[in-house]
This record gives C-alpha cells, sequence and structure tokens, in this order.
C-alpha cells in the first residue's frame, strides 16, 4: 500500500463526524473503525467497489477502471441510479491489463486509454479508479492522471481506492476525499442564490431524486449540486457556494459534510425522504437552515403550508392500503439510513417491525430506531442475522414479509413468505411523499400477490397424504381460505 494511500486512510479515521470515533482513545482511532481485507476475499464488497458506487451516479463523466476486466464487469451498473441527461456514465471503461501489464507496468495503457476517452466521448472529466493489481504492481495513477490532465486540458481525476484498502464503506469515504481533493470548489457557479443547497450521499435510485425536487422547486430552493445522483461534473465542482449541506447516507459520504464545513463554513443536517413525517422534517430543516444563513424569514411560512396541503394528499391517498397493512409484520433487511428511515415509513403504513438490521448503521442510526421504535427498540435490532435465522423467523410466521436486498430474496422464497426489494436494485422509488405511496402499494402487493396462495397448496404427489406445514399468519390464513374455496369449485364453474 502507498504512503499517500495509508495517509489518506489515517485522515479518513480522523473523521470529527463520528461519535464513535470521537470517543476512542488516541491509540484506538489510529487503528480505524474498519479491517484491510486480503486481495480476492469476499468479505460483500470491496473499498474499489464503494468508490466506483459512490461517484458513478455523476453521469457526465467516463468512469475508468484500471485492472483487469473482471473489476469493471462485477462493478458495472449495480445501482439503478438515473440520470436526465448524459448516459455515459453506463458505459464500462477499463484498461483491461494482461500479464505483461502486470510485469511492466500499466501506466502507458492507462495514459493511451485515456486519451482514446476523450478523443471519442470529450466527457467534461474522466474519473480513474486503482485496483488491486494495479496497486500491488505499482502503477502510479495520480502521477498518470496529473500528465494527462496538463495534456488533454481536462480534469482527470485519480481515485485511489484499490479494493485491499478496506471494505465498500472505506471506499464510500475514499471516493469522497478524491472529489474533496480534486473537484469540489475547483469552479464558480454562474450565479448563486440564498436558497443553494447540496444533497449529499444521495444516488437519485430508480428516480428518487426527482420525486424530491419538485418540493424543493415549489419553495424556491435550489439544488446547487447533488453528491452524486444524476450529478454533473460542473455542479459538484461548485458546491462550495451552497449555504447549506444535507447528509441523506451519513455512513459513506460523512466526510465531505464535515470538510466542507470547516473549509467554506457550510452547516450540515443529516435527513430522510422516506416516509410522510421524515420528509416533512427534513423540508423544515432545510428552511430552518436556510433562513439562519440569509433567506428570507417567509421560506418558513411557504415550507408550512406546503407540507399541510402534501401531507394531507399523501395520508388520502395511503388510507385504503393502510386498512389492509395495519398489524402486518415486516422483516427489515438492510443497514445504514434506511435501518430507521423505512422504519418511520412503515409504521404509518400500519405496520409492525419485527426486526431492523443495524449491521452497517451508525450509532446515531441506532439512537433513531430507538426514538421511532420506543421501549423493547433493542429486541428488534438485528446486529447480523444468518440465513438460517431469517429462514426459521419467516417459516415460524413472526413476520408477513421480509424488504431487504437481492441476495436475501430467496430466503424468503424458499420460506414461501412475500419479499420486497428495498435496497440499491430495486426497481421503484420510494422516496418523497409520492415514494410513500409507492411503497406502501407495493408492499400491499406483494403480501396479497395471489402466488402464496398457489405455492402454500400442498403438491398433490405428498408421500402418504403428507402435508407441508404452512405459517400460521393472518395473511396466510386468509389466502388458504381463498384457496379452499376455489379447489372446492367444478373446472367449469371457475369464473373465466
Amino acid at each position: 500500500m502507498s504512503v499517500l494511500l495509508k495517509a489518506k486512510i489515517a485522515e479518513v479515521f480522523e473523521e470529527p463526524g463520528c461519535d464513535i470515533n470521537q470517543g476512542k482513545s488516541e491509540k484506538e482511532r489510529k487503528k480505524g473503525c474498519t479491517k484491510q481485507l486480503n486481495p480476492g476475499a469476499a468479505a460483500g464488497g470491496c473499498a474499489f467497489d464503494g468508490a466506483k458506487i459512490a461517484l458513478q451516479p455523476i453521469a457526465d463523466v467516463a468512469h475508468l477502471v484500471h485492472g483487469p476486466i473482471a473489476c469493471e464487469g462485477n462493478s458495472w451498473d449495480n445501482r439503478h441510479s438515473a440520470s436526465s441527461h448524459s448516459q455515459i456514465y453506463r458505459t464500462g471503461f477499463t484498461t483491461d491489463i494482461n500479464e505483461l501489464d502486470v510485469i511492466y507496468g500499466g501506466e502507458k495503457r492507462l495514459f493511451k486509454s485515456i486519451r482514446e476517452i476523450i478523443d471519442k466521448y470529450d466527457p467534461p472529466a474522466v474519473f480513474v479508479y486503482q485496483t488491486c493489481v494495479t496497486a500491488l504492481v505499482g502503477d502510479d495513477i495520480e502521477a498518470v492522471c496529473q500528465r494527462a490532465t496538463e495534456k488533454f486540458g481536462k480534469p482527470i481525476i485519480p481515485v485511489n481506492a484499490p479494493g485491499f484498502a478496506g471494505p465498500k464503506n472505506l471506499g464510500n469515504k475514499l471516493g469522497a476525499e478524491a472529489l474533496l481533493d480534486y473537484v469540489i470548489g475547483t469552479r464558480e457557479p454562474e450565479f448563486t442564490t440564498p436558497y443553494d443547497i447540496n444533497i449529499i450521499g444521495e444516488y437519485n435510485l430508480v428516480g428518487e431524486l426527482w420525486q424530491v425536487k419538485p418540493l424543493l422547486d415549489a419553495l424556491g430552493i435550489r439544488v446547487l449540486s447533488c453528491i452524486s445522483g444524476d450529478g454533473r461534473y460542473n455542479e459538484v465542482a461548485t458546491a462550495h457556494r451552497a449555504k447549506v449541506n444535507m447528509m441523506v447516507c451519513s455512513k459513506s459520504m460523512i466526510n465531505i459534510a464535515t470538510k466542507m464545513e470547516q473549509r467554506w463554513g457550510i452547516p450540515y443536517f443529516e435527513g430522510s425522504f422516506y416516509g410522510i413525517g421524515d420528509m416533512s422534517d427534513t423540508l423544515r430543516q432545510i428552511a430552518k437552515l436556510l433562513v439562519q444563513t440569509g433567506a428570507p424569514a417567509d421560506l418558513l411560512e411557504r415550507t408550512e403550508r406546503l407540507i399541510e396541503v402534501e401531507e394531507a394528499r399523501a395520508w388520502k391517498r395511503i388510507a385504503h392500503y393502510k386498512q389492509r397493512l395495519t398489524g402486518k409484520r415486516v422483516l427489515l433487511i438492510t443497514g445504514g439510513v434506511k435501518s430507521w428511515s423505512v422504519v418511520a415509513a412503515l409504521q404509518e403504513g400500519g405496520m409492525e417491525i419485527v426486526g431492523t438490521s443495524v449491521k452497517k448503521s451508525t450509532k446515531e442510526d441506532k439512537e433513531k430506531i430507538k426514538e421511532i421504535m420506543g421501549e423493547g427498540a433493542d429486541a428488534h435490532m438485528i446486529d447480523d442475522m444468518t440465513p438460517r435465522e431469517m429462514y426459521a423467523m419467516l417459516r415460524d410466521a413472526r413476520a408477513d414479509i421480509m424488504l431487504s436486498g437481492g441476495r436475501s430474496q430467496f430466503v424468503a422464497l424458499k420460506a414461501r413468505m412475500p419479499w420486497l426489494d428495498i435496497n440499491q436494485e430495486r426497481h421503484h422509488p420510494y422516496g418523497g411523499y409520492e415514494g410513500m405511496v409507492e411503497l406502501v402499494a407495493e408492499i400491499d402487493r406483494a403480501i396479497f400477490n395471489p402466488v402464496w396462495q398457489q405455492v402454500r397448496i400442498p403438491a398433490p404427489w405428498g408421500d402418504d397424504g403428507e402435508t407441508l406445514e404452512a405459517p400460521s399468519s393472518p395473511v396466510h390464513a386468509q389466502l388458504t381460505g381463498v384457496a379452499a374455496k376455489a379447489m372446492e369449485l367444478q373446472p367449469e364453474e371457475v369464473p373465466g
């Protein structure tokens, strides 16, 4: 590991925005909050993967992976981050190094790849990602990027986050450090307003940012830059002129918010776009901080009027679903900001949380879970649940549906229980007031899908009349009753 990378990791470990980190001794702080990985270790995402995830939603930039083609293939398009402008971010660029490059070095190949991208695509910038192999052989991507910047007159940004440096969360922060070192503050906006904000840690998954932006537009609040969903390079470069920063996921890019506060005096807060109450609180907090930094005081009154209208509309639209979902039990296997923000949204839909994962959550995330869920919250906070435990909980009907990422869906399917994708691979946006309606509608559709009455019916070829043990949940009883009535009908009696 290079001296520069070691220094950068040590700097990240000194993060002042993390209460846990500041509570450690000097010796413990130097060790950091994460352990380094061995090259090739399967640990749920490496530092390179985390950096790529954090920065790839900057949509008009060419993202070039300096390493074997497998590194780019593994990380390509793994988030449904939508763009309203350029689509170049969805093109997979890689230097595809071979055995000779390992022996002789791949710096010349990297330089030629940068030149080819600029000649063919002419992006405003190129981001170059270091990987395990090229870091181990000693390729100096910082020097190559500096030379290419001078040669081609475009910013070529090195992202030094090889996979063995640590897990995905560390990579998120190393990607953020690249923005702080080479991008933010390098350009000036054409104009500024008292209503300019940055949104940090929002990736515009399936267009969620677009469900929130109309609300800000209605208040006259301008998103100067979003880091990094639906991002533009030039907008990110001018982010230092915003009046307020909003953190959406503090686990990933808290270092951007804290360092922008240190360098340019921009206050920040952490908010959520999930759920009716949290969306309203976020709008209030943005308005409050903008007024404190110079915006007209009538912004507060206008914000309350907008919230009143939007909340009434949202509650009216989810009333039908709430009647059907009240009392349904949810197992939430996610982490970070979603471990508490989605909890609040589910409770607004009348559902009960039987467990929420806190494996990737900060101390602040856990405190917010306790605040939302009240007494007994500790019993529902799951640090790490094995697939076998998930399966047992679902089969014993302690949950009516599981919300998680794609890797856990097969546990729910094996238990013959409904499942809904809540992580980055999802196909439905759940942000803002509109997203809350979408979330409860999708949960309702999943729980009451007729397929569950089919998969729980005993197979006709069962040995000696053996039946499959079905969960004893209210949902199962309702669906089984429907199935029994359907089986009593003769074929000609079945409705067409």
